[in-house]
């Protein structure tokens, strides 16, 4: 799966990948949630550990999926494999915990934090460390302290979505701010664009690693980049390699020469729209109008698939039901969610 972009990898000193779902095990229990419950088997750590990965980051929206305790089994499997982990505990302090790699003499931090759904940890639960950006702003102090470079690395977005939401851009600008030497975000199933701030990356969405959909072929889906990212005291070089995966074989393959200055190009028109606050802004404001049905579908009573096809195309009035309380609490606790729920609720009629 991972053979053509092996030798990538493995010219790196810290090889991170982020790994979105627990491992099922005896221990086991699917959680209640909002949308699909993720798990996987051991012979994914096998995968890694074959293509050279040394880091998992953990925080993001599935790896609760299975539990607490299928949590937790899975940070101790990787890391008894030799894989160091950030950004899960047995409550949100250990969560929130700072990974510190030395390498050739020097430090690195990785901070990993994400939106809050219902993988977050609390002051009492399992789970992963949410986004908060005052915490996150504690520790970029805490790591530049300790360690010669800081790597935040976020999970958070609009699913299917390529571009930031303003909060986000804003949010990350200031963890530049604060300290952090790159920014890195995922979780949207897409790639985005990226901005250099204050001679620091930001790169708000790398795309699918290596994730199949048997409905989706040669989609958005199916397209994203690795990131290279080479820390020095004149300042931090960067490189991306564009990639498909998962599309007609389950393997992650880079781009040929006319398909890599393709999506080069599409790179750099989203870039474009992240630099300017009001294209960003109205961009947003133009998915938020064609997806409003669906946007406001959470605080209807229809959950079923079908009826909700049917509210959306005005067939069913809207009522407020119990069950939907778990939807509007993704919608209200999520912070992208949040975004565009406000936004519609905003709109002048």
């Amino acid at each position: 799966m991972f053979d053509l972009v092996k030798p990538i990898i493995n010219s790196c000193d810290i090889r991170i990948v982020n790994f979105e779902f627990p491992i099922v095990s005896d221990n086991s229990s699917p959680i209640d949630k909002v949308g699909p419950v993720l798990g996987g088997t051991h012979a994914s750590i096998d995968a890694l550990l074959s293509a050279g990965f040394n880091v998992c980051t953990l925080a993001n929206n599935h790896i609760l999926d299975q539990g607490e305790m299928s949590c937790l089994d899975t940070k101790e499997t990787l890391e008894k494999f030799g894989i160091k982990t950030v950004g899960v505990g047995k409550n949100i302090q250990d969560a929130s915990k700072i990974l510190y790699i030395r390498i050739n003499e020097q430090t690195l931090a990785i901070i990993n934090c994400c939106e809050h759904e219902f993988s977050v940890a609390t002051e009492t639960t399992v789970g992963a460390n949410p986004l908060n950006v005052v915490k996150q702003f504690y520790a970029i102090n805490e790591a530049k302290s300790k360690a010669d470079y800081v790597l935040v690395i976020v999970h958070a977005g609009i699913e299917h979505y390529q571009l930031p939401t303003p909060r986000m851009k804003e949010n990350y600008r200031f963890f530049i701010d604060a300290g952090a030497d790159a920014v890195v975000n995922h979780h949207q199933h897409c790639y985005s664009g990226y901005e250099i701030y204050h001679d620091r990356p930001i790169f708000y969405g790398i795309g699918n690693f290596l994730f199949d959909s048997p409905r989706l072929r040669n989609n958005i889906w199916n397209e994203g980049y690795m990131v290279e990212l080479d820390f020095s005291q004149l300042g931090v070089e960067y490189k991306i390699y564009p990639y498909n995966q998962c599309n007609e074989t389950p393997i992650v393959e880079l781009l040929n020469d006319d398909a890599n200055e393709s999506f080069i190009n599409r790179i750099h028109e989203l870039n474009s729209i992240i630099l300017s606050d009001t294209v960003l802004s109205t961009t947003l404001d133009s998915y938020i109008e064609k997806n409003s049905k669906f946007i406001l579908s959470s605080f209807t009573p229809w959950t079923n698939r079908i009826f909700i096809a049917a509210f959306v195309r005005g067939l069913l009035p809207s009522f407020l039901s119990k069950k939907q309380k778990k939807h509007i609490k993704s919608r209200i606790m999520c912070e992208s969610h949040f975004d565009i729920t406000l936004r519609e609720l905003s709109k002048k009629k």
